[in-house]
């Protein structure tokens, strides 16, 4: 029998008021997928950072690789010990170029004064070769698309001849063939005897990649599960300690009067023609493959992106919105896709994200904030939407990202807009949250907001959705009022 690659025993880590994580456990084989999963706060997040030599854990715990006990000191040291991350972010240096990037580790670490150009691009080439990239490794990082930068990243943990790759919600930007793309080079590795650990809360491919499922729950070790000894809804359960179903919220019934109506709205290169109009109290869902223009579309409302041509009526007046406080003006809040660089100002706390669209409504005539009307309106942000850990003082930098992902939804929504446009809501959000989300947009509407969702997950938009948009090429291919409606009848809209 194979000997574990990794083996952690007792793994505690504490900061200042919040057991992230307590006394866990962990092993991974060479050559398998063990997916580690459990819901955001579970300590996910932090194990991954310890396992990355980011940070150290408490006294006490016990960390085995290859069968000897070890100490990962930094993010080099777990490197040299065979351990690679893919963050989401992929942690690229997007200003250089393919071969660069996938040879940097090994230039830090030999502190290499003079650089071997030809070895640096031939090693480059042989690691994009291993994972069935055919790009050429002279290319800058930027001008990559999202999957091929992850392709670089993968790349670069081959290069390093890593023995263990974790990867952190590896498919959440990713179309469906890229995904299965991804899959195939998970296969490539695993063959190859590298180890997998692989962190997502979408349930479909988790039982297609994972081996083994090892559950966590608030900071605590729950159980490791063979992949054909356990049902999705079981796994689930055993993530959130309680029974969860995402359920459909569609509701037909006329809506009020239109809030939002958009003609004919164009901008080269991104979408063309788009009229549709929302109605108070209603969701309209927005979907169509990665890149369909859909994010775009929605940022020229709010006034991110200038459109070429085009009008857009509020209450059956045309507004002219040329900047994000145009739009806010005129009642119109916008969550972004990317929490990390559009959402969130990370060196700040819960507290001051939550309230920066609104700290006008907490200032005196002579400009001073009342902190205590502010703690307030933020506490009750903070468990409407089950932030954890429940600190309001907390940097928005130290929260795992589905709990950043909530703090975003706090931000926006307590500007108690009559427009609200979310993109990807739940990208990263375990399903518990998710349905919670869900819940907190349905009764957005039920009180009159008009919602428009983008979402690349179509069970989402089947769940929330009154009304569904199906954008193609820039375009709007097709409409459902959500009766009936399935997975199949929309995709066909979406590729056809």
């Amino acid at each position: 029998m194979k000997q574990p690659f990794l083996e952690i025993e007792n793994i505690s880590k504490t900061f200042p008021g919040v057991k992230a994580l307590d006394s866990v456990k962990f092993d991974i084989y060479p050559g398998e997928v063990h997916a580690l999963v459990g819901e955001n706060g579970a300590g996910k997040s932090t194990l991954i950072k310890i396992l990355a030599g980011v940070q150290p854990p408490d006294a006490g715990g016990i960390i085995k690789i290859n069968g000897k006990t070890t100490n990962l000191k930094n993010a080099m040291d777990s490197i040299k010990q065979g351990i690679s991350v893919i963050y989401q972010d992929f942690s690229l240096f997007t200003n250089l170029t393919v071969a660069e990037n996938i040879g940097i580790n090994e230039v830090l670490e030999k502190k290499q004064k003079v650089l071997k150009w030809k070895q640096i691009y031939k090693k480059a080439e042989n690691a994009l070769k291993f994972i069935g990239a055919d790009f050429d490794p002279h290319e800058i990082v930027e001008n990559l698309s999202v999957a091929r930068q992850q392709m670089v990243a993968i790349a670069s943990a081959v290069a390093q001849d890593a023995k263990m790759i974790i990867m952190d919600e590896p498919t959440s930007a990713l179309s469906k063939g890229e995904v299965e793309h991804l899959y195939e080079i998970i296969d490539t590795l695993k063959a190859k005897d590298v180890a997998i650990m692989f962190v997502s809360h979408k349930m479909d491919e988790l039982f297609r990649v994972a081996d083994r499922f090892t559950v966590f729950r608030d900071g605590q070790y729950v159980n490791t599960v063979d992949k054909n000894k356990i049902t999705e809804s079981e796994l689930v359960s055993m993530m959130v300690g309680r029974k969860i179903q995402i359920k459909q919220y569609a509701n037909l019934e006329r809506k009020g009067n239109v809030v939002l109506r958009v003609e004919n709205l164009s901008k080269k290169g991104n979408y063309k023609d788009i009229s549709f109009e929302v109605r108070e109290g209603e969701v309209v869902g927005i979907t169509g493959l990665v890149g369909a223009g859909r994010s775009e579309v929605m940022q020229s409302i709010f006034g991110i992106l200038k459109a070429d041509s085009g009008k857009v009526y509020i209450n059956e007046k045309q507004v002219f919105i040329r900047s994000p406080e145009d739009a806010l003006l005129n009642g119109i809040a916008y969550i972004p896709e990317s929490r990390q660089t559009q959402g969130l100002v990370l060196e700040k706390t819960i507290a001051s994200n939550i309230t920066l669209p609104v700290l006008s409504r907490f200032c005196n005539k002579f400009g001073i904030i009342d902190r205590k009307r502010q703690r307030e309106n933020v506490d009750q942000w903070v468990e409407m939407l089950d932030v954890r850990p429940n600190d309001p003082d907390m940097l928005a930098l130290q929260l795992s990202g589905g709990n950043q992902q909530k703090v975003v939804l706090a931000k926006w929504i307590s500007t108690q807009a009559k427009i609200l446009i979310v993109d990807e809501p739940t990208n990263g959000v375990d399903i518990g949250a998710k349905d919670e989300i869900h819940k907190i947009l349905r009764k957005l509407a039920s009180e009159g907001t008009a919602v428009i969702v983008i979402s690349s997950e179509l069970p989402e938009i089947l769940s929330v959705s009154d009304r569904i948009l199906v954008m193609r090429r820039g375009r709007i291919s097709g409409e459902f009022e959500n009766d009936n409606v399935t997975q199949e009848m929309i995709m066909n809209k979406a590729i056809v």
